[in-house]
């Protein structure tokens, strides 16, 4: 067993530590969730707290001040598996307070704690642990990237430890994919401090997903290491710091880049672009002139990039937008119609077009999808004629079966009275029957005669 160790970062001996089973490799970095087992106790030996005794270990956020100073400080230092005494004077503590009833005022407390494990920081937007971050050196300030601001990084991607790029790059975050950065990079930027260097782990949805990489050799489904220092940013000015000029101006800027990223084919980029114009620009009854054209084209525009990218839901609440904004727009009414006939609704699609018609007589694309429409809906007519038909005769089938096993379940009543008809002839008649000769009697053939 060895001695206590003095680990308090001022060195006055608020924080000893003593192991009493090593560990093995690395210490978990700044800002990871641990995992531990403790028992803590005063200095006379009584025990006011044990996960061991729960049967379930304590997680925390290290070094984001969730748990005293002394266990942000003491565990930090120890290695996976290890198990160490730390004693914490009350300063690393609870202080001259105390934590009543179990802790008196400016006690000194023992902690028996094992690290069982960590993870990373999750910063994925979901919270499904797509995105873990491992602090190595920590930045500088409280500031942070915000979508939008220009950065610069160090970038070194590796796959099961052989590196595949190492770069510097700069680029806008929300369009690092012009510069083949991946989605999981720049959603963990956001998060990052000036000067910041850490470990990302990046599972396949932020990173280069089902279809891998064909340039960095890459498969399909892969999860990836990078290391990313952030060495410059330049903060994009909030939305909500701008009077309504600077907003319709910078809505300009995006529009722009919409329109740029569209014609050369990347409708992903250009959908973000378009969603950042109408988050400057609000539809208001004092949005100026100005700023209700952008809101509609941008809305036209949007329509058109997700009926490129296949989301036709999002093509049709787009359209609508637009429609809702100038309900005289044929783009509008026309992009929602093709939404509406790639989602299967000829019905409802070819209102549009006849809208379309009504707006400009001469749309020749509208009168052709009218035409699409009509096989559409034809077909549609037929299938459901058959649909039917099929079931009706399934229907008739069934009764016609039922009524066969009924008649089966039913007896033979006739048989029977024939039956009973060859009793009565040998048999003598009853008294009823002698003071009634004219009454029905049956005869030997089960058919009824007069008597």
């Amino acid at each position: 067993m060895t001695s206590s160790v003095d680990i308090s970062p001022k060195g006055d001996g608020g924080v000893l530590k003593e192991v009493i089973v090593d560990g093995s490799g690395d210490q978990p970095p700044k800002g990871c969730k641990v995992q531990v087992h403790y028992t803590g106790t005063l200095l006379d030996g009584t025990q006011f707290d044990s996960s061991r005794d729960r049967k379930t270990p304590f997680e925390f956020d290290l070094g984001k001040g969730s748990v005293i100073k002394a266990w942000d400080i003491g565990v930090a230092t120890m290695k996976k598996g290890e198990r160490a005494i730390l004693t914490c004077a009350p300063e690393y503590a609870y202080g001259e307070k105390g934590s009543p009833p179990s802790i008196p005022p400016d006690s000194t407390l023992k902690f028996d704690v094992e690290i069982i494990g960590w993870k990373g920081e999750d910063l994925s937007p979901k919270k499904d642990g797509g995105i873990e971050r491992f602090i190595i050196e920590a930045g500088q300030g409280y500031a942070t990237p915000n979508d939008g601001a220009y950065v610069g990084v160090h970038l070194e991607g590796t796959y099961n430890g052989n590196t595949f790029e190492n770069r510097e790059v700069f680029f806008c975050l929300g369009e690092g994919s012009e510069e083949k950065v991946i989605d999981g990079v720049e959603i963990a930027l956001e998060k990052f401090k000036m000067g910041e260097k850490s470990k990302l782990v990046i599972k396949p949805q932020y990173a280069f997903g089902a279809e891998g990489s064909k340039e960095y050799n890459i498969p399909p489904d892969a999860t990836l290491e990078y290391i990313v220092t952030l060495n410059t940013f330049e903060k994009m000015k909030e939305s909500w710091s701008m009077d309504a000029d600077e907003k319709v101006e910078q809505a300009k800027l995006y529009k722009e880049k919409g329109t740029k990223y569209f014609k050369s084919g990347k409708f992903g980029l250009a959908t973000k672009m378009y969603k950042k114009v109408l988050s400057y620009v609000e539809n208001k009854p004092e949005c100026s002139d100005e700023g209700k054209n952008l809101l509609l084209t941008s809305n036209l525009n949007l329509a058109l990039c997700y009926i490129k990218l296949d989301d036709h839901f999002e093509a049709v609440n787009s359209a609508t937008a637009a429609i809702n904004i100038d309900p005289k727009s044929e783009k509008a009414f026309f992009r929602r119609g093709l939404a509406l006939l790639a989602l299967g609704e000829p019905e409802k699609a070819t209102k549009d077009f006849a809208e379309v018609l009504n707006l400009e007589p001469n749309n020749t694309a509208a009168k052709t999808q009218q035409l699409i429409c009509t096989k559409k809906l034809k077909e549609q007519l037929q299938r459901e004629k058959k649909i039917y038909a099929n079931m009706f005769d399934k229907f008739a089938k069934t009764d016609t079966q039922k009524e066969e096993d009924e008649k089966k379940k039913q007896p033979d009543v006739m048989s029977s009275l024939g039956e009973w008809g060859k009793e009565d002839r040998h048999r003598e008649p009853s008294e009823f029957e002698k003071e009634n000769p004219n009454i029905l009697m049956l005869n030997g053939s089960g058919e009824f005669k007069d008597m």
